[in-house]
């Protein structure tokens, strides 16, 4: 298990857990991006990781891929 700010671009993960502020937590999850959802990592630049779900695609800052474990 790793943070999602540490993963790989172009690979396919399962997210394991993830933490937070409550309201954070919850424009994630009404997005598909939770508990075992599969998430793609498009880009991984360091300071900001690009996520693909369901055909979307979200940038997170470090600061939110950090808590968030796949």
């Amino acid at each position: 298990m790793q943070a999602l700010s540490k993963a790989k671009a172009g690979e396919n993960y399962t997210i394991k857990w993830m933490f937070g502020l409550p309201d954070v937590l919850e424009f994630l999850r009404n997005r598909h991006v939770e508990e075992g959802s599969t998430i793609q990592v498009v880009q991984n630049s360091g300071e900001f990781v690009i996520i693909s779900v369901e055909g979307h695609r979200y940038v997170l800052g470090d600061g939110i891929a950090d808590r968030i474990q796949v």
